[in-house]
């Protein structure tokens, strides 16, 4: 079982935590991980793009001019894609884009995943996060503590405003809640922090 060192907001040592092989030490497959970050920025997209044919733009009920004897090309409607402010011909339609895993592929692609952190050495255990207020500042004190200077994602245990909000406006640095996290936030960002409590409650769920 991988055995980390726990931290506090001061950057210091004050245990150790035992996190399960279940979670936390499985066979890394990065096959399944690809598919799980696919699907999610596919199911991000909304598919709501639409532009009108030539059935459903205004205008065009009457022949521009007679078929023969003109000398023009021969014209049905000026609401033809080859109008100005005609239909759009093969033009982009509402759809969905949504990419469908299962429960147990999305499980493996997880474990992956945070296996993958604890694998480099990525993973940072807090004994606990919380503060009294809302302060960029506090937040900024806690990940120069842990000296680090690169983005990171911060997992918490339980609904805390006060943590989440102090660190909305740090530039790459995201908070998320044990039932939030997803596989392409843990890819993401570099450093995956999280607290005692959300480890636990994440091998809890995912074991």
């Amino acid at each position: 079982m991988p055995k980390l060192d726990l931290y506090d907001v001061n950057g210091k040592v004050v245990g150790n935590v035992t996190l399960k092989d279940e979670v936390f030490n499985t066979e890394i497959n990065t096959d399944v991980m690809y598919m799980a970050v696919e699907s999610y920025l596919a199911n991000q997209r909304q598919g709501t793009q639409s532009t009108k044919t030539r059935a459903e733009v205004r205008g065009g009920g009457v022949k521009p001019w007679k078929q023969k004897g003109t000398g023009r090309a021969r014209q049905g409607s000026i609401r033809a894609p080859q109008w100005i402010k005609g239909g759009i011909a093969l033009g982009p339609k509402p759809r969905t884009y949504t990419i469908k895993l299962n429960k147990k592929v999305k499980r493996i692609a997880l474990k992956s995943a945070l296996s993958s952190k604890v694998a480099e050495n990525n993973m940072i255990v807090l004994n606990e996060l919380n503060f009294s207020e809302i302060k960029t500042k506090n937040m900024v004190e806690v990940l120069k503590n842990l000296n680090l200077d690169t983005n990171a994602l911060i997992v918490l245990g339980e609904k805390n405003e006060n943590v989440v909000r102090s660190a909305k406006n740090i530039p790459n640095v995201k908070t998320a809640y044990v039932n939030t996290i997803n596989v392409y936030d843990i890819v993401k960002y570099n450093k995956f922090i999280v607290t005692e409590d959300a480890a636990h409650k994440i091998e809890e769920v995912y074991a």
